[in-house]
């Protein structure tokens, strides 16, 4: 694999870290900038709104930056944010610090994508990009777990100094290993760029991603909750167990490269048909220490397995101009994440129990894959109208 592909990963690493570092820190940073913690949880939402509306309009702005400018902008702006963390003297500057921290995520692997795909051969794209996601999974597994413990050890504010310091080797690594240029027709203009969103399938692609990675997170947000009252644990055991979510990612982003680029419908039909039956059996399986951590590995691997074939599936509906379109779907991304975690919190109010957004997130699973199918359809029905 090309070195260039582990710059992207490093980078990777360093916003799926900004990310989740607020999550492992949240009392502390709320007794930091005097809010409570209901009130912090907001710095969630606004990361969130960040990567949703930064992905398009950040992508949109750089068309006329080569892509390897485009994430040296990206990492600048994961170091920049993280250093506006660090120094907030309140929490309205460290909201708009944590705005400013989603801005890149969408553009990152939006158009890390694409120079992801045009750094090797066409069989090993999927191989490539499992690359720079493996970066994001990482994360999940020892990056928040390290700055956690940095924050826990030297204050909250030094987690941060922590994620510049990501952001600024990450921009290093950027600058040195990603090409120039790349093949000459790798960049496309705005004009081509929002062409490609005229295309039914494109969309069709990213409610795929929406409905079906909205199950992930119907279950996903309220995993704490639903490990210590329903299946036994003790809160202490809440890092151990999302370690093994961690690891649940990082096999299912392997399994994922390794498949998704030999028959990549197909995959995608698995992972998420996988990931409709693990989310029907945690209902029950919920109940039982060792099966629901089993249970919650195998979600973090059908889960994050439909990452890349998502994204995959994007690329290949937007050729031509595809980092528009795949900067989109990271916005789907996480319009799935706020839609999953709304639904099974209804469920939650109305009185079903802790277990009731798995069954939530099966259901939505299960649209992602009836709307897959249907899109593989569409295909096979325009092939045949051309060999007529």
């Amino acid at each position: 694999m090309p070195l260039a592909l582990f710059a992207l990963a490093v980078t990777a690493f360093g916003v799926g870290t900004s990310e989740f570092a607020v999550m492992g820190l949240l009392p502390q940073v709320a007794h930091g900038v005097g809010v409570s913690v209901p009130a912090a949880g907001g710095l969630i939402t606004g990361y969130a709104a960040g990567v949703i509306v930064g992905a398009p309009l950040l992508t949109a702005a750089s068309t006329r930056l080569s892509r390897r400018t485009t994430l040296m902008v990206v990492a600048a702006l994961l170091a920049a944010s993280s250093v506006l963390s660090a120094v907030a003297s309140g929490y309205g500057v460290l909201l708009a610090a944590r705005v400013v921290a989603g801005v890149p995520q969408g553009a990152l692997f939006g158009v890390g994508s694409v120079v992801a795909a045009q750094l090797v051969p066409p069989d090993r794209r999927s191989s490539a990009m499992s690359v720079m996601f493996g970066g994001f999974t990482m994360a999940n597994v020892a990056g928040v777990p390290l700055v956690t413990w940095l924050g826990q050890a030297a204050g909250w504010r030094a987690a941060f100094w922590g994620i510049a310091a990501l952001g600024a080797v990450s921009m290093a690594g950027i600058a040195v290993l990603v090409p120039r240029r790349l093949r000459p027709d790798d960049e496309a203009g705005l004009r081509s760029e929002l062409a490609t969103l005229r295309r039914p399938q494109v969309w069709l692609a990213m409610a795929v991603t929406t409905a079906g990675f909205g199950g992930v997170f119907a279950s996903f947000t309220y995993v704490t909750p639903m490990m210590t009252t329903v299946a036994g644990f003790g809160p202490s055991s809440m890092t151990v167990l999302l370690v093994v979510f961690g690891l649940g990612m990082a096999t299912g982003n392997l399994v994922s490269g390794r498949y998704v680029g030999r028959r990549p419908m197909s995959s995608l039909y698995v992972f998420l048909a996988g990931l409709t039956v693990v989310l029907t059996l945690f209902v029950v399986t919920a109940h039982s220490e060792p099966l629901a951590a089993c249970t919650l590995f195998m979600l973090g691997l059908f889960g994050f397995a439909t990452v890349p074939a998502l994204q995959m599936r994007v690329l290949d509906k937007a050729a031509g101009a595809p980092a528009l379109a795949s900067a989109l779907n990271m916005s789907a991304f996480n319009i799935a994440n706020a839609l999953g975690a709304l639904l099974g919190g209804t469920v939650i109010r109305a009185g079903f129990g802790y277990t009731a957004p798995n069954a939530v997130g099966a259901l939505l699973a299960a649209t992602g894959l009836a709307l897959a199918v249907y899109s593989g359809l569409l295909d096979k029905r325009t092939e045949a109208a051309i060999t007529r």
